[in-house]
Formats: structure tokens, C-alpha cells, sequence
């Protein structure tokens, strides 16, 4: 009998919430092969996109993922730069979009996890697929 998957290996590898096993995307984040969640999980058959428009909900967790890497990113130029004055409005704002650019598919793929494994109470994990 194989042990229980825990619910942050899933989250952090993108699994399924109801098996922990099958993959929420195909392709990667990062690369030539485009991201894109799949409708059901090829182990346990459990849709996803639990209704239509389920994940417009992820763009409220992205937009916080987003906030946040966008404070930090302000931060971090605050640390380098000094403070925001009129020399400084550049760096900050090329730092601020890049980051947000570079981020973009990191927030795509863990913004729809999130609201999948800790936001939605219809999706509950069976440990009966762990055996």
C-alpha cells in the first residue's frame, strides 16, 4: 500500500485535489509547449472546471499572487535604487513590469491550484486512489 500523497506535494507538483495523482496541466510552465488545464484528470476521471466559469475565481487569487510580487519586486528596487523620486520612476516601473511579466504563467498555473485545493469545498481528496 503506497502512502498517503500529501496535499503540498500536490499543490506544489499540480495535481488533481480529488486523487493527487493525475496532472491539472498539460505542457509546462516555463517553455515552447503552451500550458493549458485539462477538462477531467486522467486518473481519476474527476472534472476540473467543476462548472463553466469556475476559474474566472483564479483571477481574484492572481491578482493577489500579483500584488504581493509586486510589493516585493518594489522592495527589493527600493533596496537597490533608493527611494521612488524622479530618477528612480524607471527603474522601478521597468522592475515592477518585468516581474509581473516574467511571473505571468507561474500565477496562470498556481492561481487555478489554489483556488482547486484550498478555496473549493466541492472537491474533497479520496485516499482510496493513493492504493
Amino acid at each position: 500500500m503506497a502512502d498517503k500523497t500529501s496535499k503540498l506535494y500536490a499543490i506544489v507538483h499540480a495535481k488533481c485535489p480529488h486523487c493527487r495523482r493525475g496532472n491539472v496541466f498539460t505542457g509546462s510552465m516555463y517553455g515552447w509547449n503552451i500550458q493549458h488545464t485539462k477538462e477531467i484528470c486522467g486518473h481519476c476521471a474527476q472534472r476540473i472546471e467543476i462548472e463553466p466559469g469556475y476559474f474566472y475565481a483564479a483571477m481574484y487569487v492572481s491578482y493577489a499572487m500579483n500584488v504581493i510580487e509586486m510589493l516585493f519586486a518594489s522592495f527589493i528596487t527600493y533596496l537597490i535604487c533608493g527611494p521612488l523620486e524622479d530618477n528612480t520612476f524607471w527603474n522601478y516601473l521597468i522592475v515592477i513590469f518585468a516581474g509581473c511579466f516574467l511571473l505571468s504563467p507561474f500565477n496562470y498555473r498556481y492561481s487555478r491550484i489554489i483556488l482547486l485545493h484550498v478555496l473549493s469545498p466541492n472537491i474533497k481528496y479520496k485516499p482510496y486512489y493513493d492504493k
